[in-house]
């Protein structure tokens, strides 16, 4: 009786073990079947042009800004420009009191008339002795006299004649007139004021607004880039902005320009070099001496194949991504062309694939994924930076 009872003690824990067991494991098998697919977000392949871009910070730069200062001295009678106001090359903008200058010049005028009568008297007596001469009627030496006094009166009205020229010019200095086209400055001199050429601080200044150009430095590795934009057959894009987002929903962007120069040196001490770009500037957005953000566009590649740079996967010797075939992912290895902060361009791919873009890290070659409800991702963006 004792072994039977202990038998059934033994046969009636044996049961109780697996019927636990059986109810331990079967919650956990449902589980695994249930987490067997891997959730992932997705991105489609695009094909598009993207053009490269480097920025760097530049400053706004008038290409003519002249300072009007007067070329005499003399009492300023009149202003004819208000400030701010827009001025064409030739306009009269302030005039100097002349009346001694116009003196000088009648008098050399004068000068000039009683030099012209007495070249005049001599020439006239030159002749009839030259025909005396002929016959011994005066002397040799009269004669060449004569011929002197004619070559002296020559002269005489040459210099007469320089005077006048001197006069003119300094008659012309009494209206000072714009040199350039552009936008009249802030003025330092009331009319009545007199003026002297020594006077550093000048009326007031006139500065080109339209078209304007912007300077700007950039790291020396970008040398041969940019030689090979100026020695383009067409010059390379520049963009402006107001601000250093250049791509952000708000930026504001100033201008549409082109590349035209670099610097003949770099920089020594900031190993930088610099380049200039001229901006059409009619809306007059931008302002002499305003730092903006600028944009040069140094490269464009034709149907290009990009994505964000967390696709991208990198193994022991190479990048691959995982690209979705079905409900399953397949390993594709890739070549990464050009790669930014933004967006990597790939070889290797091609237009329509649908790559991970998340979830990567639970992946291996043929799991199962579960693609996430969110719409795939695109590249929206057709251009790729690089920041200096």
């Amino acid at each position: 009786m004792h072994i039977k009872r202990k038998t059934v003690l033994t046969v009636g824990v044996l049961a109780l073990l697996a019927t636990a067991a059986w109810a331990l494991t079967r919650p956990a098998k449902t589980r695994l079947v249930a987490s067997a697919a891997v959730p992932v977000r997705v991105m489609t392949v695009v094909e598009q042009d993207l053009p490269r871009y480097v920025t760097g910070i530049g400053s706004v730069l008038s290409l003519h800004s002249v300072v009007i200062r007067p070329q005499i001295d003399g009492i300023l009678t009149r202003l004819l420009v208000k400030e701010g106001q827009r001025v064409n090359a030739g306009d009269l903008l302030a005039t100097i009191d002349d009346r001694s200058i116009r003196a000088s010049l009648d008098q050399a005028r004068a000068q000039l008339g009683e030099s012209q009568a007495q070249l005049q008297v001599a020439q006239v007596n030159l002749k009839r002795y030259k025909a005396l001469s002929i016959d011994d009627g005066i002397s040799k030496q009269t004669y060449d006299q004569q011929q002197a006094l004619v070559n002296q009166l020559k002269a005489t009205l040459q210099g007469n004649q320089a005077a006048i020229d001197a006069a003119q010019v300094q008659l012309s200095y009494t209206q000072i007139r714009s040199p350039v086209t552009g936008r009249v400055g802030i003025r330092n001199v009331d009319e009545g004021n007199f003026l002297r050429m020594s006077d550093a601080q000048g009326l007031f200044s006139v500065t080109q607004i339209d078209p304007i150009a912007i300077e700007f430095s950039l790291p020396q590795q970008m040398l041969p880039t940019l030689q090979g934009l100026i020695a383009a057959s067409e010059p390379a894009r520049v963009d402006a902005y107001m601000g250093a987002d250049t791509e952000g929903e708000h930026s504001d962007l100033l201008g549409e320009g082109r590349l035209s120069l670099i610097d003949n040196q770099i920089s020594g001490t900031t190993g930088t070099i610099r380049a200039k770009a001229e901006f059409p500037n009619s809306t007059q957005k931008l302002w002499p001496g305003q730092l903006v953000t600028i944009k040069v566009q140094t490269a464009l590649d034709r149907n290009a194949l990009a994505v964000p740079p967390g696709v991208v996967q990198r193994g022991l010797d190479s990048h691959f991504v995982y690209r979705v075939n079905g409900d399953k992912v397949e390993i594709l290895p890739v070549q990464v062309v050009y790669q930014d902060s933004d967006r990597n361009i790939l070889k290797g791919i091609q237009a329509g694939d649908v790559l991970v873009s998340d979830g990567q890290s639970r992946l291996k070659a043929g799991a199962q994924v579960e693609i996430l409800k969110d719409p795939p991702q695109t590249i929206q963006t057709a251009d790729a930076r690089v920041q200096p």
